[in-house]
């Protein structure tokens, strides 16, 4: 693993993990983190109505944008990009996908608001909390860009977004800064996995 990736991984990272230790010293527990933003939504509702749009559409942008870039990559016959999408797609799919659903559904944890006890294999969204889907997704989709890419504006730029998309889950109520943490931690992970995967010999043509 190349020095540099790490770098950027950290630099990347580096919102989202301030504002949860920021929730975390702020508040005596993930409880009081919940009804502090459940008061400050119905007090705010522009910024909610925000919230909402970063946490619905976010995700939704990069399935665009990975269709371009396999569209490209297919017509102009780049078959190092072609590589690189697909194997991405396939890792998000495993990772993203089945890893984080298997994942909730197994430990069954409520949701802010939904009650204290856990309930594994209950199949209820109530209680899916853990991990954050949005995030691990989220992570996914913007960690091999900037890994792959190495550009230290991109790096911010999707490091500052991942922590907006991460805090926005906490504030609409939807998870606990665990919840959020596990995610990103899960799916950086699955972003490693791709990029190492596309660039090694796996699957090459000899």
């Amino acid at each position: 693993m190349r020095c540099t990736s790490l770098k950027h991984w950290a630099l990347y990272s580096t919102p989202l993990l301030l504002i949860l230790v920021a929730l975390w010293l702020g508040f005596d527990s993930e409880r009081d983190t919940a009804l502090f933003f459940a008061d400050f939504r119905a007090a705010h509702t522009g910024l909610t109505a925000f919230m909402k749009i970063v946490t619905d559409w976010c995700n939704p942008l990069f399935y665009l944008v990975y269709a371009v870039m396999l569209l490209t990559a297919w017509r102009s016959g780049n078959r190092e990009r072609l590589r690189f999408v697909l194997v991405l797609l396939v890792v998000q799919g495993l990772v993203a996908g089945l890893a984080v659903h298997f994942t909730k559904y197994l430990i069954g944890r409520p949701r802010p608001g939904q009650g204290h006890w856990y309930e594994p294999l209950s199949g209820r969204a109530a209680h899916e909390a853990l991990p954050s889907g949005h995030t691990a997704e989220y992570t996914g989709w913007t960690l091999p860009l900037v890994l792959r890419l190495s550009r230290t504006a991109l790096t911010v730029l999707l490091g500052l977004s991942l922590g907006l998309v991460g805090f926005s889950r906490i504030y609409l109520g939807w998870h606990h800064p665990s919840d959020v943490f596990f995610g990103w931690l899960l799916c950086s992970v699955g972003g490693f996995a791709a990029v190492i995967i596309a660039d090694s010999s796996l699957f090459r043509r000899s």
